[in-house]
């Protein structure tokens, strides 16, 4: 038996320089052939972070991906059929962790597709409203958290990490400060590797130290 409340899954990653979100088309009404964020109602009888981690796996076919609230919404117009509050949830995962596994596994979605950030059509009820508070979270919190290197490989060039805090703050920045500033940071971590199976001339590679990245913010 279903309760009056929903769950909604924005889903962020990072893909050929662009910061990208996981959309479903609905094959049900209400909004029917719309595109929309992954989510469905809750059971009465299920705990919510059973129904978030169904509801992911079922309309996207990904699974073990870590959630975190993000926000309530209870608009009298969010849905057709009335009040309906909905839990959005938030996750960021890597590109290539999860390419090969996108695939919804239920009817009630026809696909499952990743669409630039900033190109998102008009969503059915209000996950345009759900999106734009994902990415005002992500902006306000670029500075203080790992979430740029969550969607970037372990591994990553200072060009893709430019293009991560570009890709959410939208905005174009200048290469020459932006470097200089995360190096005096001091939690980047140059390695003697670069990039391979690229037709340009190869950058070098950096990681993450997250002990040092803690150790500032915690």
């Amino acid at each position: 038996m279903l309760s009056f409340f929903t769950v909604d899954c924005l889903i962020f990653t990072f893909h050929d320089g662009k910061l990208k979100v996981l959309l479903t088309e609905r094959n049900e009404y209400p909004y029917r052939d719309w595109w929309a964020m992954p989510g469905y109602f809750v059971n009465k009888d299920e705990e919510m972070e059973d129904a978030v981690n169904r509801i992911a796996y079922e309309h996207t076919g990904l699974k073990n991906i870590y959630l975190e609230q993000l926000a309530a919404l209870a608009g009298l117009k969010r849905h057709p059929e009335g009040r309906i509050l909905t839990v959005a949830y938030m996750a960021l995962v890597r590109y290539d962790e999860v390419k090969h596994k996108i695939k919804p596994v239920t009817n009630y979605m026809r696909q499952a597709k990743w669409f630039d950030v900033h190109e998102v059509p008009e969503l059915a009820f209000d996950h345009n409203e759900i999106l734009r508070l994902g990415l005002d979270k992500l902006k306000r919190n670029l500075h203080y958290t790992m979430a740029p290197y969550e969607l970037l490989p372990e591994k990553f060039t200072l060009t893709q990490l430019q293009q991560v805090y570009e890709s959410i703050l939208g905005e174009t920045l200048d290469k020459r400060n932006f470097r200089k500033k995360m190096s005096n940071l001091g939690y980047l971590k140059e390695l003697d590797e670069f990039q391979t199976g690229v037709s340009y001339r190869a950058a070098r590679l950096y990681k993450l130290d997250k002990k040092k990245f803690l150790k500032l913010f915690s």
